[in-house]
């Protein structure tokens, strides 16, 4: 059994942007109780997200199909219970899981808290009809919230990114990707796919935004992806133009994708979990957003709202994570938006004027 003094344990088993939105409150808690002892469980794959993590934070990674049922949920809490005997659990997730893990330890005795969630606002955000147009509460707050309630200091001013305030990753992580920034150079990153067709700029449109920006004087562009289509597409793009590197074939890591993000200028992204990787080194982003929207609660971190390019829409959003089909059938959410705008609200961010560009 581990001998530090306290110690809490917090679950997130989920998808990869839920899991990074975690990383600023979890950090922020660890270094605003350096004498309590943090234990978070999440996914395997997802556990190297957490670079740079402060000395009192454990990472535990599991395989998820391991802990089926009312059965696996007892496994996994003696496991945990048998390694750090925790006073406290912080469930971020609600599911069958860590509910039944919750009430494990309340039965144990031990304090537990749930990150909540305020369904009725979410569904009348997202309804067709007579929405109620008002941001929810970001979800990294409902995290922080929950934290709270289990009687955890969490001082946001505790994190400032993964490399600290204007830090940058070793440029020898990517050595194998491209040399070191050279001076006079823009380094731009560009992430266009995202895991659901209602977050995705239709690709030839965004094709056009490469091309544009592939233009400027000393720009090199990185490529973002993965799956097999994307790393074609992105491959296509990378032949095409110059100065663009497509790092989806890379197989890079997280390690080595935050260090290259942080040297980066400015991003170009989706709503999606690399909007969330640029944010966390500290670097502006221009995200573009079709059936989901900034009011949901999943912005970047310290995201600017002038960075947001999107379409005043009555049907928007029409869903929280962009999984539902368009129910105009179109998607002009995103195919309205011309390429130019999107290149120009980058060359913003460079402090290009548009006749510069």
């Amino acid at each position: 059994m581990d001998g530090t003094a306290e110690t809490i344990v917090v679950t997130r088993i989920a998808e990869m942007t839920d899991v990074i939105l975690v990383l600023p409150e979890l950090y922020s808690a660890c270094r605003s109780n350096p004498g309590v002892r943090f234990v978070f469980v999440t996914r395997r794959s997802l556990a190297p997200l957490f670079v740079n993590a402060p000395e009192n934070l454990t990472v535990v990674g599991i395989n998820r199909a391991d802990y089926g049922g009312i059965g696996g949920a007892r496994r996994l809490f003696k496991a945990l219970r048998d390694k750090w005997d925790f006073a406290t659990y912080i469930d971020l997730n609600g599911t069958l899981l860590t509910r039944t893990m919750g009430i494990l330890g309340r039965l144990n005795g031990i304090r537990v808290t749930e990150a909540r969630q305020d369904k009725r606002a979410r569904n009348a955000l997202i309804r067709p009809n007579n929405k109620v147009m008002l941001p929810l509460t970001q979800q990294r707050l409902l995290y922080r919230d929950a934290m709270r309630r289990a009687g955890v200091r969490v001082d946001p001013s505790a994190f400032s990114g993964i490399y600290g305030a204007g830090g940058k990753g070793d440029p020898g992580r990517f050595a194998a990707i491209t040399e070191p920034k050279k001076e006079g150079e823009r380094w731009i990153g560009i992430a266009p796919f995202a895991k659901h067709r209602g977050k995705i700029y239709p690709p030839e449109m965004m094709e056009a935004v490469v091309e544009d920006l592939s233009h400027l004087p000393g720009a090199k562009i990185f490529l973002l992806g993965g799956g097999e289509e994307e790393i074609t597409v992105l491959k296509e793009w990378e032949k095409k133009y110059a100065g663009v590197i497509s790092v989806a074939s890379k197989s890079a890591g997280f390690a080595t994708e935050y260090a290259l993000m942080s040297h980066l200028d400015v991003m170009l992204t989706m709503d999606s979990a690399n909007m969330h990787l640029a944010s966390l080194v500290g670097i502006e982003v221009v995200t573009v957003w079709g059936a989901t929207h900034p009011y949901c609660g999943f912005m970047g971190w310290n995201q600017r709202e002038a960075d947001n390019v999107q379409l005043a829409m009555p049907c928007r959003p029409c869903a929280l994570y962009g999984d539902r089909s368009c129910s105009r059938g179109d998607y002009k959410c995103l195919s309205a938006i011309r390429p130019k705008v999107i290149a120009d609200r980058v060359k913003a961010v460079l402090g290009i004027s548009e006749n510069q560009g």
